[in-house]
């Protein structure tokens, strides 16, 4: 499964940045998808997911200024974020859960994009 995210890059305080993430590869169906980020030196954490049934949950610190929605024939998330602060720097990490032949609820990552939130 390929994970390619666009949409990172320099943004100011204040701004916003839309990212996209669209799974392709040998599956039958995605299921829970989601954002995730890493600042230097510390831990990835969720920052936002989205049930395929468009159920969604949001860490703390962007409730009110991310938006996470699907397009599920495209099998494609997407991360609005405004409001950014400096502290939403970090590397963006896509992830997907999905069914394929001979398994399911597996995992797969992207390989990130860079948001730098600076003036």
């Amino acid at each position: 499964v390929q994970l390619p995210a666009f949409g990172g890059g320099l943004a100011q305080p204040g701004g916003s940045l839309r990212l996209s993430c669209a799974a392709s590869g040998s599956f039958y169906r995605v299921n829970t998808m989601g954002w995730y980020h890493q600042a230097p030196g510390k831990q990835r954490e969720l920052v936002a997911s989205i049930s395929k049934g468009g159920m969604t949950e949001y860490a703390d610190s962007v409730k009110g200024r991310f938006t996470i929605s699907r397009d599920n024939a495209k099998n494609t998330v997407y991360l609005t974020m405004n409001s950014l602060k400096p502290e939403d720097t970090a590397v963006y990490y896509c992830k997907v859960v999905a069914d394929g032949r001979g398994y399911a609820g597996m995992p797969y990552w992207g390989k990130g994009t860079q948001v730098t939130v600076s003036s």
